[in-house]
């Protein structure tokens, strides 16, 4: 997992040949004020889901694991907690990995709790079950999907 604000993004660019192009996306559009919805930027390879969810309590959300996809999740606007465990230590399956959607979801509690703030990023591997949309009220955030 990997935490930082969108101006530093250059630092970790060099771990995947599109985090590039995502980030420089992000960076020179107006996301915030699009419509939501599927943004592509190289097919199924890197996409943006661009979206503005509803919040839910920490004890009311499920970790998700991915296998294909690494996750970028930039917040635009409102304030987001991201929950945290180590793949090791989940074990409460509740639903069995789908294909489509690339995702398995645990009911295991987090240990760690990382709060983002609009211009924030927080990237999640595979290896990083995570717990997103904790909070209050509705908030405006990207979800880049980045094929491994």
């Amino acid at each position: 997992m990997i935490v930082s604000n969108l101006q530093n993004s250059e630092r970790i660019e060099s771990l995947h040949p599109l985090f590039k192009m995502l980030f420089d996306y992000v960076k020179t559009h107006d996301l915030l004020h699009m419509e939501c919805g599927r943004i592509e930027l190289a097919g199924d390879d890197l996409f943006i889901n661009n979206v503005n969810p509803i919040c839910v309590s920490a004890s009311d959300q499920v970790l998700e694991v991915h296998r294909d996809y690494i996750d970028v999740h930039i917040l635009l606007e409102g304030k987001e907690r991201i929950g945290w465990k180590a793949f090791e230590d989940v074990n409460q399956l509740k639903q069995s990995y789908q294909k489509e959607g690339d995702c398995a979801l645990y009911s295991d509690e987090p240990t760690l709790f990382v709060d983002l703030l609009p211009g924030q990023f927080l990237v999640v591997f595979p290896e990083d079950p995570h717990a997103p949309v904790i909070g209050e009220g509705k908030i405006r955030k990207l979800i880049g999907k980045v094929r491994l």
